[in-house]
């Protein structure tokens, strides 16, 4: 179910970030929003 939410985001579904350490940061921050 986390995937699938994370897949709403636009940012992370369509990888805006070229940088994959930009890419993971964002990652995160989208996961610790649903986590808390």
């Amino acid at each position: 179910r986390t995937i699938g939410k994370l897949k709403q985001l636009r940012r992370i579904a369509t990888r805006y970030d070229r940088i994959p350490q930009n890419y993971l940061a964002s990652l995160c921050l989208a996961a610790l929003s649903f986590w808390c």
